[in-house]
Protein backbone atom coordinates (compact mmCIF):
# COMPACT_ATOMS: atom_id res chain seq x y z
CA UNK A 1 0.00 0.00 0.00
CA UNK A 2 2.92 2.37 0.44
CA UNK A 3 6.50 2.86 -0.57
CA UNK A 4 9.29 4.89 0.98
CA UNK A 5 11.36 7.25 -1.10
CA UNK A 6 13.54 8.90 1.53
CA UNK A 7 14.04 8.28 5.21
CA UNK A 8 11.00 9.09 7.36
CA UNK A 9 8.92 10.10 4.33
CA UNK A 10 6.06 7.65 3.84
CA UNK A 11 4.08 8.02 0.63
CA UNK A 12 0.73 6.26 0.97
CA UNK A 13 -0.09 4.86 -2.44
CA UNK A 14 -3.43 3.13 -3.05
CA UNK A 15 -5.90 3.18 -5.97
CA UNK A 16 -8.66 4.74 -3.85
CA UNK A 17 -6.31 7.47 -2.65
CA UNK A 18 -5.08 8.16 -6.18
CA UNK A 19 -8.69 8.50 -7.33
CA UNK A 20 -9.60 10.87 -4.47
CA UNK A 21 -6.45 12.96 -4.89
CA UNK A 22 -7.27 13.43 -8.58
CA UNK A 23 -10.66 14.88 -7.63
CA UNK A 24 -9.06 17.15 -5.04
CA UNK A 25 -6.58 18.48 -7.58
CA UNK A 26 -9.31 19.21 -10.16
CA UNK A 27 -10.19 22.91 -10.02
CA UNK A 28 -13.76 22.06 -11.11
CA UNK A 29 -14.44 20.18 -7.85
CA UNK A 30 -16.77 22.43 -5.76
CA UNK A 31 -16.14 23.12 -2.07
CA UNK A 32 -18.91 20.85 -0.75
CA UNK A 33 -17.50 17.92 -2.73
CA UNK A 34 -13.92 18.86 -1.87
CA UNK A 35 -14.74 18.67 1.87
CA UNK A 36 -16.40 15.28 1.51
CA UNK A 37 -13.53 13.79 -0.50
CA UNK A 38 -10.98 15.25 1.90
CA UNK A 39 -12.72 13.57 4.83
CA UNK A 40 -12.75 10.27 2.93
CA UNK A 41 -9.08 10.38 1.96
CA UNK A 42 -8.16 11.30 5.55
CA UNK A 43 -9.90 8.15 6.74
CA UNK A 44 -7.95 6.07 4.24
CA UNK A 45 -4.71 7.66 5.41
CA UNK A 46 -5.60 6.94 9.04
CA UNK A 47 -5.19 3.20 8.43
CA UNK A 48 -1.55 3.58 7.39
CA UNK A 49 -0.61 6.35 9.82
CA UNK A 50 -1.86 4.36 12.83
CA UNK A 51 -0.66 0.88 11.87
CA UNK A 52 1.98 0.84 14.65
CA UNK A 53 -0.37 1.76 17.51
CA UNK A 54 0.07 -0.48 20.54
CA UNK A 55 -2.79 -2.69 21.68
CA UNK A 56 -3.52 -4.81 24.74
CA UNK A 57 -5.33 -8.11 24.88
CA UNK A 58 -8.67 -8.36 26.68
CA UNK A 59 -11.29 -11.04 27.19
CA UNK A 60 -14.82 -10.40 25.94
CA UNK A 61 -18.03 -12.40 25.85
CA UNK A 62 -19.51 -13.07 22.41
CA UNK A 63 -23.12 -14.32 22.14
CA UNK A 64 -21.66 -17.84 22.18
CA UNK A 65 -18.50 -17.86 24.31
CA UNK A 66 -15.58 -15.90 25.70
CA UNK A 67 -12.78 -14.92 23.35
CA UNK A 68 -9.75 -12.67 23.13
CA UNK A 69 -9.96 -9.13 21.77
CA UNK A 70 -7.81 -6.02 21.63
CA UNK A 71 -7.93 -2.41 22.79
CA UNK A 72 -5.71 0.43 21.60
CA UNK A 73 -3.60 1.64 24.49
CA UNK A 74 -1.69 4.49 22.85
CA UNK A 75 -3.04 7.97 23.55
CA UNK A 76 -3.47 9.92 20.31
CA UNK A 77 -3.75 13.68 19.95
CA UNK A 78 -4.75 15.22 16.62
CA UNK A 79 -3.33 18.70 16.05
CA UNK A 80 -4.67 20.40 12.92
CA UNK A 81 -2.84 23.51 11.79
CA UNK A 82 -5.58 26.10 11.38
CA UNK A 83 -7.42 26.52 9.25
CA UNK A 84 -6.92 23.98 6.48
CA UNK A 85 -5.90 21.21 8.88
CA UNK A 86 -9.47 21.11 10.17
CA UNK A 87 -10.47 19.42 6.91
CA UNK A 88 -8.52 16.30 7.89
CA UNK A 89 -9.82 15.95 11.45
CA UNK A 90 -13.17 14.37 10.61
CA UNK A 91 -11.68 11.46 8.70
CA UNK A 92 -9.24 10.64 11.49
CA UNK A 93 -11.80 10.98 14.28
CA UNK A 94 -14.05 8.44 12.55
CA UNK A 95 -11.39 5.80 13.13
CA UNK A 96 -9.94 7.26 16.34
CA UNK A 97 -13.04 8.32 18.28
CA UNK A 98 -11.05 8.46 21.54
CA UNK A 99 -8.44 10.85 20.12
CA UNK A 100 -8.08 14.26 21.71
CA UNK A 101 -7.85 17.32 19.45
CA UNK A 102 -5.59 20.32 19.91
CA UNK A 103 -5.19 23.32 17.62
CA UNK A 104 -2.31 25.40 16.30
CA UNK A 105 -3.07 28.68 14.56
CA UNK A 106 -0.38 29.62 12.03
CA UNK A 107 -0.51 31.60 8.83
CA UNK A 108 2.12 32.32 6.21
CA UNK A 109 3.18 35.92 5.69
CA UNK A 110 2.57 36.63 1.99
CA UNK A 111 5.81 38.60 1.62
CA UNK A 112 8.31 36.72 3.77
CA UNK A 113 6.62 33.28 3.48
CA UNK A 114 7.47 32.87 7.19
CA UNK A 115 4.94 31.38 9.64
CA UNK A 116 3.16 33.70 12.07
CA UNK A 117 1.42 32.17 15.09
CA UNK A 118 -1.85 33.38 16.62
CA UNK A 119 -3.46 30.49 18.54
CA UNK A 120 -2.41 27.43 20.57
CA UNK A 121 -4.63 25.06 22.58
CA UNK A 122 -3.66 21.51 23.52
CA UNK A 123 -4.84 18.60 25.67
CA UNK A 124 -2.60 17.54 28.55
CA UNK A 125 -0.02 14.72 28.56
CA UNK A 126 1.68 15.58 25.27
CA UNK A 127 4.76 13.68 26.40
CA UNK A 128 2.88 10.38 26.68
CA UNK A 129 0.89 10.70 23.45
CA UNK A 130 1.32 10.12 19.73
CA UNK A 131 0.87 13.55 18.17
CA UNK A 132 -0.50 13.72 14.62
CA UNK A 133 -0.02 17.17 13.13
CA UNK A 134 -2.55 17.58 10.31
CA UNK A 135 -2.14 19.98 7.40
CA UNK A 136 -3.28 19.22 3.82
CA UNK A 137 -0.33 21.04 2.23
CA UNK A 138 3.35 20.82 3.16
CA UNK A 139 4.67 23.66 1.00
CA UNK A 140 7.67 25.65 2.26
CA UNK A 141 7.66 23.67 5.49
CA UNK A 142 7.95 26.79 7.64
CA UNK A 143 4.62 26.38 9.41
CA UNK A 144 5.08 22.64 9.77
CA UNK A 145 8.56 22.94 11.28
CA UNK A 146 7.35 25.72 13.60
CA UNK A 147 4.45 23.54 14.78
CA UNK A 148 6.77 20.63 15.54
CA UNK A 149 9.19 22.92 17.40
CA UNK A 150 6.40 24.36 19.52
CA UNK A 151 5.01 20.94 20.41
CA UNK A 152 8.45 19.66 21.37
CA UNK A 153 8.92 22.69 23.59
CA UNK A 154 5.68 21.73 25.32
CA UNK A 155 6.99 18.22 25.96
CA UNK A 156 5.83 16.18 22.95
CA UNK A 157 8.17 13.30 22.09
CA UNK A 158 6.41 11.21 19.45
CA UNK A 159 5.24 13.33 16.50
CA UNK A 160 4.02 12.47 13.00
CA UNK A 161 3.31 15.07 10.32
CA UNK A 162 0.34 14.13 8.10
CA UNK A 163 -0.31 15.94 4.83
CA UNK A 164 -1.96 15.23 1.49
CA UNK A 165 0.60 16.82 -0.80
CA UNK A 166 4.17 17.89 -0.09
CA UNK A 167 6.94 19.67 -1.94
CA UNK A 168 10.55 18.49 -1.73
CA UNK A 169 11.38 21.83 -0.11
CA UNK A 170 8.78 21.30 2.62
CA UNK A 171 9.98 17.79 3.40
CA UNK A 172 13.57 19.01 3.55
CA UNK A 173 12.64 21.91 5.84
CA UNK A 174 11.04 19.62 8.43
CA UNK A 175 13.69 16.92 8.21
CA UNK A 176 16.53 19.42 8.52
CA UNK A 177 15.14 20.64 11.87
CA UNK A 178 13.35 17.48 13.02
CA UNK A 179 14.87 14.36 11.43
CA UNK A 180 13.01 12.18 13.94
CA UNK A 181 9.56 13.18 12.67
CA UNK A 182 7.83 10.85 10.22
CA UNK A 183 6.01 12.58 7.37
CA UNK A 184 3.01 10.85 5.79
CA UNK A 185 1.74 12.11 2.42
CA UNK A 186 -0.23 10.85 -0.56
CA UNK A 187 2.02 12.60 -3.09
CA UNK A 188 5.41 14.30 -3.31
CA UNK A 189 4.92 17.00 -5.92
CA UNK A 190 7.40 18.75 -8.20
CA UNK A 191 8.14 21.94 -6.28
CA UNK A 192 6.96 25.48 -5.46
CA UNK A 193 6.09 28.53 -7.52
CA UNK A 194 7.32 32.05 -6.69
CA UNK A 195 4.44 32.51 -4.23
CA UNK A 196 5.27 29.34 -2.32
CA UNK A 197 2.38 27.27 -3.69
CA UNK A 198 2.92 23.59 -4.46
CA UNK A 199 3.08 22.58 -8.13
CA UNK A 200 1.00 20.92 -9.46
CA UNK A 201 -0.66 20.91 -6.02
CA UNK A 202 -4.34 21.52 -5.51
CA UNK A 203 -4.46 25.27 -4.90
CA UNK A 204 -5.15 26.88 -1.55
CA UNK A 205 -6.60 24.06 0.53
CA UNK A 206 -8.20 26.40 3.06
CA UNK A 207 -10.00 28.39 0.38
CA UNK A 208 -11.22 25.21 -1.30
CA UNK A 209 -12.44 23.66 1.94
CA UNK A 210 -14.32 26.71 3.15
CA UNK A 211 -15.28 28.26 -0.20
CA UNK A 212 -13.50 31.53 0.53
CA UNK A 213 -11.81 31.61 -2.84
CA UNK A 214 -15.06 31.40 -4.81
Amino acid sequence: MMKKKIKNLIIIDHPLIRRDLTLLRDKKTPSYQFRSILRHIAGLMAYEVTKDLQTKEIIIQTPLEKTKGHLIVDRVILVPILRAGLGLVGGFVEYLPDARVGHIGLYRDEETLKPVDYYFKFPKKLKDSLILILDPMLATGGSGAAAVTFLKQKGAKNIYFVSLVASPQGVKAIHSMHPDVKIFVTALDRGLNHKGYILPGLGDAGDRIFGTGE
